[in-house]
């Protein structure tokens, strides 16, 4: 029984298609890119040119967030003379939000016509070589909650949005990593610009230290509480996908070190570090939208 009332609860075809149309009905905004922003990244949002902005609790169906350095606004508007839309702020499972419900929006962007998804996060990271303020280009992921059985595309597949077994083996597009590090170059951030494997777990506390060695023994880079279930999300329905993590504090993997994560610390590097994605963000906007074959 449990499981029927859980299926009837998910997001219809239609309520995704109800929240489009009333934000298309809103906005003459049309965006090929949509942004989402991590944990002290909101600022990418005020970048945007012309803005309409939307709090999510003003948007139909749209779930709420309720996490500090998460503004809870969309935004539309241009940057770069490119039409995008910007989520200030995301939603997690550890929010008590079901992952059909976190990954909502993406969804949405697919059906107010969105192309290409950059997803932004903070992470800690648990490559030594990485320093805070170092800036990740996402290669790969590994799915944790995956293991465990939590996946946003559990239950009956929408054939409208893509097929009953999506590959996750291309999720972050190849030609838009490329870019994204070949920029970070230009702009002279080739000590801060990285490329590496992320590891999404559910949170909301930091992980031991016997975490952290096992996460690192996989060849993971970076770990976080976001952005996986959304690019799981994101392909399935065809969006091409960008993610980049801020690298907001280093992982404690020492019993003998007195250091300790804190989500105000996370939220001070994002500020401190944030104006270098933000830079690079802007210009990938405008490359993309000369790079046809980007598209």
């Amino acid at each position: 029984m449990a499981h029927c009332v859980e299926d009837s609860s998910r997001y219809t075809y239609e309520e995704y298609k109800q929240t489009a149309d009333w934000l298309l009905s809103k906005t003459e905004h049309r965006p090929a890119v949509a942004i989402v922003c991590g944990s002290g990244l909101g600022a990418l949002g005020e970048l945007l040119k012309d803005q309409m902005a939307f709090n999510y609790s003003d948007i139909p169906n749209f779930p709420h967030s309720t996490v500090p350095g998460h503004a809870g606004r969309l935004i539309f508007g241009n940057l770069n003379g490119k039409p995008c839309v910007c989520m200030q702020g995301r939603f997690h499972s550890y929010e008590g939000y079901p992952l059909w419900k976190v990954t909502f929006p993406i969804r949405v962007f697919r059906l107010i016509g969105v192309e290409t998804l950059i997803v932004t996060n903070a992470a800690g990271g648990l490559n030594q070589d990485y320093k805070v303020g170092d800036i990740m280009v996402i290669m790969d992921h590994i799915n944790m909650p995956g293991f465990a059985g939590q996946n946003p595309l559990i239950g009956p597949n929408e054939e409208r949005f893509g097929p009953r077994f999506p590959p996750m083996s291309d999720a972050y597009d190849k030609d838009l990593r490329k870019l994204a590090l070949a920029i970070g170059q230009e702009l002279g951030f080739s000590e801060k610009i990285r490329e590496g494997v992320y590891c999404s777990l559910g949170g909301p506390n930091f992980e031991t230290i016997a975490e952290c060695r096992f996460l690192s023994s996989l060849g993971t880079d970076a770990v976080g509480m976001s952005t996986v279930p959304e690019v799981i999300v994101a392909r399935h329905c065809g969006l091409r996908v960008l993610g980049m993590s801020l690298i907001t504090n280093k992982a404690v993997m020492d019993y003998n070190s007195e250091a300790t994560a804190n989500h105000e610390e996370v939220l001070q590097a994002g500020k401190d570090s944030a104006k270098y994605l933000e830079k690079l963000v802007t210009l990938l906007i405008q490359r993309i939208e000369l790079n046809n074959n980007v598209f």
